[in-house]
């Protein structure tokens, strides 16, 4: 990290605006595609997107600015995003679409649809995590560290979300 980069984040951390501001235009694509990965939904993903960096405004003095800011905003982002599920999951206004999944060949509709079902059924945080690691292919490291969670807890968490999703197949019919 250079001393331009110390010293932006050392401003930051004492309120400046526009430490803030620059630090929001560098950060800004790159939260928004993490965010994406999770929600789902461009317009919620720009809610998403936010909330997290007010969170993070509001939470300035708790950051390290010897520490990866990018690091952190994900870290915050992720909790705005499972906030989000969990509300949406009350109103029912979420669902994976079939069309989010990863596309195969030779994949079943119907198969994508139940599986898009078993996704949307799963707790907030298993499905989260298995967003991030089944579909999006993160690497257990990365969702940890964005979850603040050791990584043996995501490792547990993706286990239990496969068999809640083989479970839940199985309930609809499908046997994987």
């Amino acid at each position: 990290m250079s001393n331009h980069d110390e010293d932006l984040l050392a401003r930051f951390v004492y309120g400046d605006e526009g430490a803030f501001e620059l630090l929001f235009r560098r950060y800004e694509a790159e939260v928004y595609r993490w965010i994406l990965r999770i929600v789902r939904d461009p317009s919620s993903g720009e809610d998403v997107l936010v909330e997290s960096f007010w969170r993070a405004y509001r939470g300035r003095a708790r950051f390290d600015p010897s520490r990866s800011f990018g690091a952190w905003m994900r870290r915050i982002a992720t909790n705005a995003a499972l906030d989000h599920l969990r509300a949406a999951r009350r109103h029912a206004g979420w669902s994976l679409a079939s069309e989010d999944l990863p596309a195969h060949a030779d994949a079943d509709p119907e198969l994508r649809e139940a599986i898009a079902i078993a996704f949307h059924r799963l707790p907030p945080r298993l499905q989260i995590v298995a967003i991030l690691a089944l579909i999006e292919d993160q690497p257990y490291a990365e969702i940890a560290e964005a979850l603040d969670l050791p990584v043996g807890t995501v490792k547990s968490r993706i286990f239990r979300a496969t068999r809640a999703l083989e479970k839940e197949l199985g309930r609809l019919g499908f046997r994987p």
